[in-house]
């Protein structure tokens, strides 16, 4: 049973106004990628994205930008405090949570994922390396693919959501495997390992020839070996995701594909740098983000005039819309 319940609050179309419009500020200042992949959304759909990124970024918020000096008691106890305003009138202390409950409402999205997600984001707390795939995979379900599952109902099906959940779900996934290639550097500045420990000593890596690679700043060919094996694997998780485009509501495709573009062109960045990953930070340069973000929204004008809004994609509510 989930340990969250939402509670309908009676809240005004202000007040939800103000919130959806918190997540929007959240997510244009975090994360350039994932908001520029967002302006192809039709405008109703926008909102609880948003909404559903936001909440997301407020428990990284509490995990990584207060002071590391602090116990890790007092994170918990913040993410803590932030389960359970979902459940009473406190939400509204927070400027993210009145969107993300009425975004659950509306959707209808499984209180068990935002449980998941909060369980993962405990994990960070504590656990700093992974053996295995299957630890990691733990992890990743909670910390990722949910969030992919959470925005399907927004993105809508042109098939039962069931059948799209697995695809969404991967690329979610693929999100976050790129990260953890990408950020080997920065995590290891945190005390975090996320690649699996037994297939980086496949390789003769442990984490202290990764602290040597990023003491003396190059990638030790061991290494580069491993991260050539880590690279496949998550451009096989692309692949596989990349079929259940085809699956989702047409308006919503062009937003897909921008993201999935760019973030899967961080591995081809990655593997230009020769995976110098401990002095180069893969990008997908802004000329780049451009072009794609030009032709999605070619596409996206496309698929809209096409529905002309006859078509109700599978698993959706109306939103409140931003004004």
């Amino acid at each position: 049973m989930s340990s969250i319940a939402f509670l309908d609050t009676g809240r005004t179309d202000t007040q939800l106004q103000r919130s959806y419009r918190a997540c929007r500020t959240l997510n244009a200042r975090h994360g350039k990628t994932f908001f520029l992949a967002t302006r192809l959304l039709a405008p109703d759909q926008r909102p609880a994205i948003h909404a559903l990124y936001g909440f997301a970024r407020r428990a990284d918020d509490i995990l990584d930008d207060i002071d590391p000096s602090r116990p890790a008691t007092e994170r918990a106890a913040r993410l803590d405090a932030l389960a359970a305003q979902f459940t009473t009138e406190d939400a509204d202390a927070d400027a993210v949570l009145p969107a993300v409950l009425h975004t659950a409402h509306s959707y209808r999205i499984a209180a068990s994922l935002f449980d998941s997600f909060l369980e993962s984001m405990r994990m960070d707390l504590t656990v700093t390396d992974y053996p295995d795939r299957r630890a990691l995979d733990r992890y990743v379900y909670g910390s990722a693919e949910v969030i992919g599952l959470q925005v399907l109902p927004v993105l809508g099906t042109v098939c039962p959501v069931d059948e799209a959940a697995p695809y969404a779900a991967a690329l979610g996934k693929a999100f976050q495997l790129t990260n953890f290639l990408r950020d080997v550097d920065e995590d290891l500045v945190r005390d975090r390992v996320y690649l699996p420990a037994d297939e980086l000593a496949a390789h003769g890596v442990d984490r202290d020839l990764l602290l040597w690679c990023q003491a003396h700043r190059r990638t030790d060919a061991r290494v580069r070996r491993a991260l050539i094996a880590q690279h496949a694997h998550t451009r096989g998780i692309y692949d596989y995701a990349r079929a259940g485009i085809a699956l989702l509501d047409p308006r919503s495709r062009p937003c897909v594909t921008a993201a999935l573009t760019l973030y899967s062109e961080i591995l081809d960045r990655i593997e230009s740098l020769d995976f110098d990953i401990f002095v180069h930070r893969a990008r997908v340069g802004i000329p780049r983000r451009a072009a794609v973000g030009a032709r999605g929204l070619a596409a996206a004008v496309w698929s809209r005039s096409r529905v002309g809004g006859a078509m109700k994609p599978i698993g959706t509510q109306p939103l409140l819309p931003l004004r």
